[in-house]
């Protein structure tokens, strides 16, 4: 009970450092005339691109990113409009050395995925290419169609237990637990990598369900495992708020790590058999990146931009002004530094050293009394210029992830209002 109590207290103080911070420094403006993301491109550096496609079958209410209920029609002209855009991001030359494509569920239209795919492919020529999927759409024929474009593809599974499932709003849409299971074994080797998505400190989520969700994804024979917390926010207050919240966050995230330990830690919650350079995060190892698509951001010097959210407002910005930003938030050097530190540090390791060399700064004396006191709290560690963090330290940078991405869920809700158009 009192150790709950301290649990719960410390969740609390870090949460409010992670939100002060966010509200100071993320100030969204509407975009200029002349404001292009294309216009703060580095045509000397490489970076991730990630493309959003926002359709599902079913809505989870959990869920918090941005998604539209599936329409063939309206889904095949968002393809159009995505290949078009990337087209104009192929115009500036642009060297991209990694890709992403999230959603809602890019394979809820395979046909128009596939053409996606194969222009990328014309455009980038990227192996490295990650793509999401919910379980209904991972037939073995569409899976095999994506032979030579994908790389890794994540399965959203969220939950082998059928009590868990029902109460996720995936049972009856997705399937219990032995079709899922069923269904992924069918898909397994397919391609290079199958990673598997659970969600920990789920409500009413006991630990004998998150080690059996482990131990299942585990036994499936898949390529790599993330194990990430449900996040609370107002996208998703109608779900959270029915049940009573589970405190048992930093028990089970420790029980995570000590069922993945014979995997590699990517992050702080993605595991892979195998030392990997692919992960769910890609802010850890691509701290500047684009976004295409509807609601999609893109982070580049020091500037976040926002795609619009509307359909029909992405497809005017495209036509119109070829580039969809709407919106913007420009950060202060110490903002950028901040927001470096904690993308880099998710990924286990920082090295003070290139830390340095990059912003010509030195961190001894920028945050030398934070330094001090993260290493007295048990929090990092410093040897030869590079922190690592302690186990504690370890789950103290999933809070403060997980609560950061809750934060831009404000920002998704702002914009998912039809009447919030700058107009």
């Amino acid at each position: 009970m009192i150790n709950n109590m301290k649990n719960i207290l410390f969740n609390n103080i870090v949460n409010n450092i992670v939100n002060k911070t966010f509200e100071s420094s993320v100030k969204i403006i509407k975009t200029q005339k002349n404001d292009s993301k294309f216009n703060h491109i580095n045509n000397d550096i490489s970076y991730l691109l990630y493309l959003h496609i926002p359709f599902c079958d079913n809505l989870c209410p959990f869920c918090t990113f941005h998604k539209y209920s599936h329409n063939m029609k309206t889904s095949t002209k968002y393809f159009e409009n995505l290949r078009e855009e990337i087209k104009i991001l192929k115009s500036h030359n642009v060297k991209i050395d990694s890709i992403y494509i999230g959603g809602g569920s890019p394979l809820i239209n395979d046909v128009e995925l596939l053409k996606t795919l194969k222009l990328l492919k014309n455009c980038f020529d990227v192996d490295d290419v990650s793509c999401e999927t919910d379980p209904n759409h991972i037939e073995v024929e569409t899976v095999k169609k994506l032979k030579g474009y994908v790389r890794r593809l994540s399965i959203g599974v969220q939950s082998f237990n059928d009590t868990l499932l029902k109460q996720l709003g995936r049972f009856d849409k997705f399937g219990d637990s032995k079709s899922l299971i069923k269904k992924i074994k069918a898909v397994q080797g397919i391609l290079p990598m199958t990673n598997i998505d659970l969600i920990f400190n789920l409500p009413n989520q006991t630990e004998k369900m998150l080690r059996d969700d482990i131990k299942i994804a585990k036994s499936l024979g898949i390529e790599q495992v993330v194990a990430y917390p449900l996040m609370s926010s107002t996208l998703n207050s109608k779900f959270t708020n029915r049940f009573e919240p589970n405190n048992n966050k930093e028990h089970f995230y420790n029980i995570i790590n000590e069922e993945l330990k014979d995997y590699h830690a990517n992050n702080m919650w993605s595991f892979s058999r195998d030392k990997v350079n692919m992960n769910d995060e890609y802010i850890s190892t691509h701290n500047e990146y684009i976004g295409l698509g509807s609601g999609a951001f893109s982070y580049l010097e020091g500037k976040l931009f926002i795609n619009a959210f509307d359909l029909e407002k992405y497809e005017e910005l495209l036509k119109t002004k070829k580039d969809t930003i709407l919106a913007k938030s420009e950060f202060s050097k110490k903002n950028v530094i901040q927001y470096y530190i904690l993308c880099t540090l998710f990924s286990g390791t920082f090295d003070i050293k290139a830390y340095n060399k990059k912003f010509k700064i030195s961190l001894e004396k920028v945050l030398g009394k934070e330094l001090f006191i993260l290493k007295n709290f048990g929090i990092i560690q410093i040897e030869d210029d590079v922190i690592n963090l302690t186990k504690k330290g370890r789950y103290i940078l999933t809070v403060m992830m997980s609560n950061f991405y809750s934060q831009m869920d404000k920002v998704r809700a702002l914009f998912r209002n039809k009447s919030y158009l700058f107009d």
